[in-house]
């Protein structure tokens, strides 16, 4: 069996020493937007719900607005919603990485031919 051939761009945005946004709070902030939920979020991405929380916790530091707003307890147990601002961010970016992706393609496939 052929192993897979592949070439992953994974860009991080910085504010200090900090990760304001990357892949992985991209996909976090993608589920809680899907699931109203950070505990389900966490499960669906194999995260605990203490790092899903605290990923979060950075991304609402980092940001001039939040970007996750919680809510607790209640008939439905509380919840998660992902704001305007979080959404916005999050569109911006998966463009990113897409206009990256777009920019060096070329270079990806030169790449992919080198790779046994």
């Amino acid at each position: 069996m052929a192993a897979k051939k592949d070439v992953k761009s994974r860009y991080r945005v910085l504010r200090g020493n900090e990760i304001a946004i990357g892949p992985g709070k991209a996909d976090l902030l993608e589920a809680v937007a899907e699931s109203g939920s950070i505990a389900e979020a966490a499960r669906f991405l194999g995260l605990s719900y203490m790092r899903a929380w605290s990923m979060l916790k950075t991304m609402n530091a980092c940001f001039r607005e939040p970007v996750v707003e919680k809510s607790r307890g209640g008939e439905k147990h509380g919840g998660a919603v992902v704001t305007e601002f979080g959404r916005q961010v999050l569109k911006q970016y998966r463009q990113l990485e897409a206009k990256a992706a777009k920019a060096t393609a070329k270079e990806t496939a030169a790449l992919l031919m080198a790779l046994k």
